[in-house]
C-alpha cells in the first residue's frame, strides 16, 4: 500500500510539474509571437505604408499592396513546409489524436515566422490559433527531449495549446475549456487538473511580461432582461446558419485556389484583403481586429457600418486563409460576431425602444455564438465572456445563443468544425460534441497486416475448408492485384449443394461491402462494420486502387476501446 502511495504522489508530481512547464513554455511562445507581430506590424505600416502611400478621392492604394508584400515574403516558407497554412489547430488535433502528441520542430519556428509576417503585413487572420500551435509544439518538443510516454506526450501537448489561448484573452478557465473541447471534444476530470495549472500559468506568464492580455476593453455594465431571452435564442439560430455557411464557403473558396496550385495564389489573396482593408482601414480588417471589436461594444458604430465591416471581415479572412495564409479564425470569428451581434442588438433597440436594451450584450452573445457554431466549442465561449466581463449577468443570455448556434451549426456541419473540416479533406473524419475514444485510435494501428484472404477463382468449397482451418467466418476476396472485390463467408455456403459450392466465389459477390483506408479511425471503422452488418472489414492502400492490405474485426475494434481509454487518461 506505501509503495502503490509513493508511485501514485511520484506520478502525479511528474504530470503536475511538466503541465506548469508546458504553461510557462506555452506563454512565453505566446509573448515571443505577440512581440514579433507589433514589430512586423511596424515595418509594414510604419516604414513601408509611407513609402507606397498613393491618395486618391479619400482612399490610400497603399494599403493594397501592404498584404501582397507580405505574402511574397512568406511565398517560400509556404512552399517548403504547406502544413503552415490556414489556423494550426487541426494540426495539434491531428497530432494528438493520431501521432501520439508529437509534432515536428521546425514546425513551431516556422509559424511563428510566417504568420506575424502575414497578420503584420496586413493579413486578416487571427494569432490566437497560431498561439495555440506554439504552444502545443513547443511542450511537445519538450516532452520529447525528455522522452515521456505517449500519454504525456498528448496532454502536455494539450496543456501547450491551453497555455497559449488562456494567456491570450486572460482567461484561463476557457483556455484550458478551449483545449479540452477542441482536442478532446469533451471534459475529463482527470485531463482536467493539469490542463488547468497550464492555462493558469500560461496566463500569468502573459500578464507578467505584457501587463494586458486582451486588447478590448469590455464594458462592465452589460445586462439583459427576461423577456429579451427569445431575441437571444433567434440571433443564436441566425447565427448558427451563418457560422456553419461560412465553414463551408472557406473551404469551398480553398478548393479554387488549389485547382491552380500555384504559389502566387498567395500574392493574389493578399491583394484581394488590401483592396478591402483600404476601404475600411481604421475599424479592424487589417490583421486580428480588436481595434474595430473594441469600437462596436463601445456602441461607436452605426447598424450600416457594423453589417458592412462584418461582411468585409468575412471575405478578407475567407481569401487570407482560403490562399494559404498561416493564420487564425479565432479572433475574425468573434469580430464576426460582435460586429452582426451589436447590429442586431441595434435593430432591436429601434423596434422595442421601451425594453431598454442595450446593444453591448447583444455583441458579447453574438461573438459568442458564431463562434460557438463554427469551431463547435460552446463552454469555451461561455466561460469566456463571463471571465471578461467579470460578472455572470450575461451569463443566462450566452449560454443561450451560444447553445442555440452551437446546435444549429452542427446540424449543418453534420458534426464537423472549421478545425475538423480541414481534416476531413485529408480523409480524417472526426465528430465533435462527444467525448472520443475510437477517433484517437487509426485502423494501422489495430489491423491485422497478415489477413487470411481468397482469390475470385477460388471454389466456394475450399472457403468452406477454410472456415474450419481458422476459425474465421468470413474473409475478403481479392483479384490477383489484390484488389478487394467483396466479402466471402459462412453464410454464402451454409444449405448449399455440392454443384453449387464447386462454383467460384465470383460468383457470390452480389451484396454491397465496405472497405476502409489506413488515415481512417477505429470510429469509422466501427460505424462501417454496424452500417453494413459485417464481421469484417477490409483495409486497402487508398480508394483507387482498392490494395488490400489488412483487415480489422470487431474483435479489434473492441480491444482498441479499452487501449483508447488507457490512453485518453493519464492516470
Amino acid at each position: 500500500m506505501k509503495w502503490e502511495t509513493t508511485k501514485y504522489i511520484k506520478k502525479w508530481a511528474v504530470v503536475l510539474s511538466f503541465s506548469a512547464v508546458a504553461g510557462i513554455v506555452g506563454g512565453l511562445g505566446a509573448v515571443l509571437f505577440r512581440e514579433l507581430i507589433k514589430y512586423t506590424h511596424s515595418i509594414f505600416f510604419e516604414m513601408v505604408l509611407p513609402i507606397i502611400t498613393f491618395e486618391f478621392h479619400g482612399y490610400n492604394l497603399g494599403y493594397i499592396f501592404l498584404p501582397a508584400l507580405g505574402s511574397i515574403i512568406v511565398i517560400p516558407i509556404i512552399k517548403k513546409c504547406p502544413e503552415l497554412k490556414g489556423n494550426g489547430i487541426p494540426e495539434v488535433i491531428e497530432a494528438v489524436i493520431f501521432k501520439e502528441g508529437i509534432i515536428k520542430k521546425k514546425f513551431a519556428v516556422l509559424k511563428v515566422i510566417a504568420t506575424s509576417i502575414t497578420i503584420g503585413s496586413g493579413g486578416s487572420v487571427g494569432r490566437e490559433g497560431p498561439i495555440g500551435f506554439i504552444g502545443a509544439s513547443l511542450a511537445s518538443m519538450l516532452t520529447q527531449k525528455f522522452k515521456l510516454s505517449p500519454e504525456m506526450r498528448k496532454l502536455l501537448t494539450t496543456c501547450g495549446l491551453a497555455a497559449g489561448i488562456a494567456g491570450t484573452f486572460n482567461t484561463p478557465l476557457s483556455g484550458a475549456m478551449f483545449a479540452l473541447e477542441v482536442i478532446y471534444m469533451g471534459a475529463f476530470s482527470i485531463n482536467l487538473v493539469p490542463i488547468v495549472i497550464a492555462a493558469v500559468v500560461g496566463n500569468a506568464v502573459t500578464l507578467l511580461m505584457l501587463k494586458r492580455a486582451f486588447e478590448v476593453s469590455i464594458p462592465l455594465n452589460t445586462g439583459h432582461a427576461l423577456v429579451e431571452l427569445p431575441f437571444f435564442f433567434a440571433m443564436g439560430l441566425l447565427f448558427g446558419v451563418l457560422a456553419a455557411a461560412y465553414a463551408k464557403f472557406i473551404y469551398l473558396l480553398t478548393d479554387v485556389f488549389e485547382k491552380q496550385a500555384r504559389a502566387w495564389n498567395l500574392v493574389l489573396g493578399g491583394l484581394g484583403v488590401g483592396l478591402i482593408g483600404m476601404l475600411f482601414p481604421k475599424y479592424g480588417i487589417f490583421g486580428v481586429g480588436y481595434s474595430g471589436m473594441e469600437m462596436a461594444v463601445s456602441g461607436l458604430l452605426p447598424i450600416g457600418l457594423l453589417i458592412s465591416l462584418g461582411l468585409a471581415k468575412m471575405l478578407a479572412t475567407s481569401l487570407t486563409i482560403s490562399s494559404g495564409h498561416s493564420g487564425g479564425i479565432f479572433a475574425p470569428s468573434l469580430y464576426i460576431g460582435t460586429m452582426f451581434g451589436t447590429a442586431f442588438g441595434l435593430i432591436l433597440s429601434v423596434l422595442f425602444p421601451d425594453l431598454g436594451i442595450n446593444p453591448s450584450s447583444y455583441a458579447l452573445a453574438g461573438m459568442a455564438a458564431f463562434f460557438s457554431g463554427l469551431t463547435q466549442a460552446p463552454i469555451t465561449q461561455i466561460l469566456m465572456v463571463t471571465e471578461l466581463t467579470k460578472s455572470y449577468a450575461l451569463l443566462p443570455a450566452v449560454m443561450t445563443s451560444s447553445t442555440v448556434g452551437f446546435l444549429t451549426a452542427r446540424f449543418f456541419l453534420k458534426g464537423s468544425s472549421i478545425y475538423t473540416l480541414k481534416l476531413e479533406k485529408k480523409g480524417i473524419h472526426i465528430r465533435t460534441g462527444k467525448p472520443i475514444v475510437l477517433e484517437m485510435i487509426s485502423v494501422k494501428e489495430i489491423m491485422n497486416k497478415e489477413p487470411v484472404f481468397v482469390y475470385e477463382d477460388t471454389p466456394l468449397i475450399d472457403v468452406e475448408h477454410l472456415v474450419a482451418e481458422t476459425g474465421h467466418d468470413c474473409f475478403p476476396v481479392v483479384d490477383k492485384d489484390f484488389r478487394v472485390l467483396g466479402i466471402i463467408g459462412v453464410k454464402d455456403f451454409l444449405k448449399r449443394s455440392s454443384r453449387i459450392k464447386a462454383l467460384p466465389v465470383k460468383r457470390f459477390l452480389n451484396r454491397p461491402f465496405a472497405i476502409a483506408c489506413l488515415n481512417e479511425t477505429a470510429q469509422s471503422a466501427f460505424e462501417k462494420l454496424v452500417e453494413y452488418d459485417q464481421n469484417l472489414l477490409p483495409i486497402v492502400e487508398d480508394l483507387e486502387s482498392k490494395k488490400l492490405v489488412g483487415v480489422v474485426t470487431k474483435r479489434d475494434i473492441y480491444k482498441a476501446y479499452y487501449k483508447g481509454l488507457e490512453g485518453m487518461y493519464i492516470e
